[in-house]
């Protein structure tokens, strides 16, 4: 597990889980969302979820975190759980899926001591941060929890470094105060006889009246870390919320504060945004801001009619076409490949890199864009291979919108793996919506038909394989390794994708007419 490097309540496992929108969802936060109980509120304030919520640990948590609590109040410490934690507990589930997250007046070497023979296991790479985490086996069997605990903290950026001064501190006010917004600066003490709600700074009515504001001044705020500028984008989409008119002039105003954030953070926070249920207000939101122009300066310089339509693209990026086949779809791939869709592919590989993206994911997204501009938003004529070695151009849709059986091939060929992500994606840019650009008719439920006709005949598109391989080429030709080969198995490879699957004898007499021509 990595130290933590932000106190803001993010709850990644429950995007793991299978909801992208997280255990409590739009959904969850749609109702009322509480307040500490000490003002008298009637409800339309969000006591009534406000009171959910410590019933909730009450009734579910209690059992489990009592021991725990037990042991901290008896050496004279306080525990909270906190932040994310106390949002999701909105979901209500008898045992909730998510880790907890809790906070603590105790020290990182005293957290230590008094979790050491009650954990299950104990890590501690984000102690210099005021973190201990550790692992609790279900007493009924289930999925072990996870626990982070950490000292109560007050750290603020400095103005050009990327990482937070932290300080810690033993007031849970202040350690609330420097979180990222007020639906995540709740907390729900443990131990106390009872479970209490502490919310200083009306995050739960908040959340019931859906605005994103932060506890301290927007400004303050961002300053302690600007990513919480991005973050705001994933909040106000995920939960519904509407940004207050302060914290969106705050992010215009400091929006170039973004620089200061590792590239990796800035990356991890979009692949949030992106893989939630409803990302559109979440983009408009950084195009709007001009935050975009921090975050992938490369998106921000594309014509406004084109960024437009990435924007309202993108949400719709996911679900296979009717009349796929094959697995569905990664959702973070082909969301990501929509948001760079409108770049050209060596645009989208450097994009990834700058921001740290994996090997795997750079190669991934942008074969899927290179391959959906290629074929799906290119001219309708020309739409030819990137492969240098290809003998033939290729052969155009009809006006009707039909693929050549070569086209379909050639698809299935330069999607190299990703054949679910780029029709995924051609099917929300085929949208009204779409980019302009897009080639009417090259849909992929035009291409899905023409494949579908190649299967039927009993053509396998996973195998394009050429039907010889470089040991037949050799002794065929009766040549030795070297660039020769590889330009004979290439005329393969296209005769294959030309003609449909050859006989090894077939392919044999065409190689050696092809290589009269082209062994001088």
């Amino acid at each position: 597990m990595t130290a933590p490097v932000d106190r803001d309540g993010d709850d990644p496992a429950a995007l793991v889980a299978g909801d992208p929108d997280g255990a409590a969802g739009s959904d969850g936060a749609a109702g009322p969302a509480g307040s500490d109980g000490s003002d008298g509120s009637d409800g339309s304030d969000g006591s009534d979820v406000g009171a959910r919520v410590v019933e909730a640990v009450r009734t579910t948590l209690w059992p489990e975190l009592h021991p725990l609590a037990e042991r901290f109040a008896a050496a004279g410490h306080r525990l909270y759980l906190v932040g994310g934690t106390v949002r999701d507990l909105v979901a209500g589930d008898d045992r909730p899926a998510f880790d907890l997250d809790a906070t603590t007046t105790a020290r990182p070497a005293e957290i230590k001591r008094l979790i050491a023979d009650w954990a299950d296991a104990v890590w501690t790479q984000g102690e210099r941060f005021g973190t201990i985490g550790a692992m609790k086996e279900a007493p009924d069997g289930g999925e072990p929890r996870i626990y982070e605990i950490t000292t109560h903290r007050a750290e603020a950026y400095a103005s050009d470094s990327r990482k937070p001064d932290v300080v810690f501190s033993d007031d849970v006010v202040a350690d609330l105060s420097r979180r990222d917004f007020t639906v995540n600066a709740m907390a729900v003490e443990i131990t106390t006889p009872a479970p209490v709600l502490v919310d200083p700074f009306g995050g739960a009515a908040d959340l019931a009246a859906g605005v994103l504001r932060t506890p301290l001044t927007p400004v303050e705020s961002f300053g302690d870390d600007p990513l919480r500028m991005l973050r705001a984008a994933r909040f106000l989409t995920r939960y519904g919320l509407e940004p207050v008119p302060e914290l969106t002039a705050a992010v215009r105003e400091m929006g170039a504060r973004l620089s200061i954030v590792s590239a990796e953070r800035i990356r991890d926070e979009l692949d949030k945004l992106l893989v939630t249920r409803r990302p559109g207000p979440g983009l408009r939101f950084l195009v709007d801001t001009g935050l975009l122009a921090h975050a992938v300066p490369a998106l921000a310089e594309l014509h406004p009619v084109r960024l437009d339509a990435t924007v309202a693209a993108v949400p719709a990026a996911g679900p296979a076409p009717a009349g796929w086949w094959g697995d569905p779809p990664v959702l973070r791939l082909v969301r990501w490949a929509g948001l760079l869709a409108e770049l050209d592919a060596s645009d989208a590989r450097r994009v990834l890199r700058d921001l740290r993206a994996s090997n795997e994911d750079v190669g991934a997204v942008s074969t899927v864009v290179d391959c959906h501009r290629r074929w799906f938003a290119g001219p309708v004529s020309g739409a030819t291979s990137s492969d240098a070695t290809s003998d033939a151009t290729s052969d155009a849709t009809s006006d009707d919108g039909a693929w050549s059986p070569a086209d379909v091939r050639r698809v299935v060929r330069d999607a190299r793996g990703h054949l679910a992500e780029v029709l995924a994606l051609a099917h929300a840019m085929g949208a009204p919506a779409g980019p302009v650009g897009t080639v009417p008719g090259r849909s992929a439920a035009t291409w899905l038909a023409g494949a579908e006709l190649l299967r039927r005949s009993g053509e396998d598109l996973g195998d394009l394989a050429p039907p010889l391989d470089g040991a037949a080429v050799m002794a065929l030709l009766g040549i030795e390794p070297g660039p020769l080969v590889g330009r004979a198995l290439a005329y393969l490879a296209e005769q294959r994708i030309v003609d449909g699957p050859i006989p090894p004898d077939r392919a044999g007499a065409s190689l050696r007419e092809w290589w009269r021509h082209h062994s001088e």
